[in-house]
């Protein structure tokens, strides 16, 4: 199992990661925190604090066409904010 989907890189959690070491994923729902703690040492070699999650649920979205309305769902997905140990940090565009 994948836990660690993706990297939230905006521009909100890219100051939170330079001024409080906090740096955010997109996780699989069914993981928890212990998971996504190893997950993150693991993968950049760094050590985790503290991990907080947050469940963002499907919006409901609709729009007008020429055939008539569509209406639609958008997906459900989790969110951990991963507060990393003082000196430590990581670097999303090394891969690149």
């Amino acid at each position: 199992m994948n836990i660690l989907l993706k990297p939230i890189v905006t521009e909100k959690m890219t100051a939170q990661g330079e001024n409080l070491n906090r740096f955010g994923f997109i996780v699989d729902k069914s993981a928890n925190k212990i998971q996504i703690k190893a997950a993150v040492e693991e993968m950049y070699g760094v050590n985790v604090v503290d991990v907080n999650t947050l469940i963002y649920s499907g919006k409901k979205k609709s729009r007008f066409t020429r055939t008539g309305q569509i209406a639609g769902r958008t997906k459900s997905f989790k969110k951990a904010i991963v507060t990393i140990a003082e000196g430590d940090t990581i670097d999303f565009y090394s891969n690149i």
